[in-house]
């Protein structure tokens, strides 16, 4: 996994979005990172570890190339105003979805 800068990986991701609007899929994911790079331990003493900021830990896959980012909590909102840019630019080609009507799901009930 290749950890970018922040704008770096918004040009790899618009690259991902690119790459598979015919056919594949983008996975993106977004967890809280503390800056720990190795597991705690289960057993024995367990040091006080304080982060000295938030951040949030952002990674993207197509299935094949795998990025990341980590993006703190002074420049979150930068970063929150580019990432929902591209989001919007680059969702236009998904599908809608079939909505059931109420009778038919009423009849199949019973």
């Amino acid at each position: 996994m290749v950890l970018l800068e922040s704008e770096q990986f918004l040009t790899e991701l618009t690259r991902l979005f690119q790459k598979c609007r015919l056919s594949g899929s983008v996975f993106i994911t977004l967890k809280k990172y503390d800056g720990r790079t190795k597991p705690i331990p289960r057993k024995g003493s367990v040091e006080g570890f304080e982060p000295s900021d938030n951040k949030c830990l952002l990674r993207a896959t197509d299935g094949k190339k795998k990025i990341s980012t980590v993006v703190s909590s002074k420049e979150v909102n930068k970063f929150q105003m580019a990432y929902s840019n591209l989001l919007r630019a680059n969702m236009d080609g998904l599908k809608k979805r079939d909505k059931k009507s109420k009778s038919k799901k009423s009849k199949a009930a019973q």
